[in-house]
């Protein structure tokens, strides 16, 4: 299939779509013409990208773990186990960094707030 037949297929832009194929996460076969062509599971692979940028995995983790997929879903190898636990791990130390920031935002903001009130 062609990139706009993918790309109406899934729902992803081309362009979106020609960066997944430059970060090695997609891949595609040039006709004499130049096009790119897609083969029948491409979709699947696009699927499975989306899947993976929602949880939060950036495209280097995510081109390492392409080639980990079992079957046609989500589902990974055991192998990649202890990968995505750090993964995992480091979801949780952002959330508690931003979850310290949102709490500092927010006395400043009483406090400023509080500062402004006519006495």
């Amino acid at each position: 299939m062609k990139i706009g037949e993918l790309s109406r297929h899934t729902g992803v832009t081309v362009r979106l779509l020609r960066y997944y194929e430059e970060q090695g996460l997609l891949t595609s076969h040039r006709s004499e013409g130049g096009h790119r062509h897609y083969g029948a599971e491409a979709p699947a692979t696009v699927e499975r990208i989306r899947t993976l940028l929602a949880a939060g995995l950036p495209t280097k983790v995510i081109r390492e773990l392409m080639p980990c997929f079992v079957g046609d879903g989500t589902r990974l190898h055991a192998c990649v186990l202890d990968h995505l636990r750090a993964q995992y791990a480091e979801l949780d130390t952002r959330i508690a960094d931003l979850t310290r920031a949102r709490t500092a935002l927010g006395d400043i903001l009483e406090a400023t707030t509080r500062d402004l009130a006519p006495a």
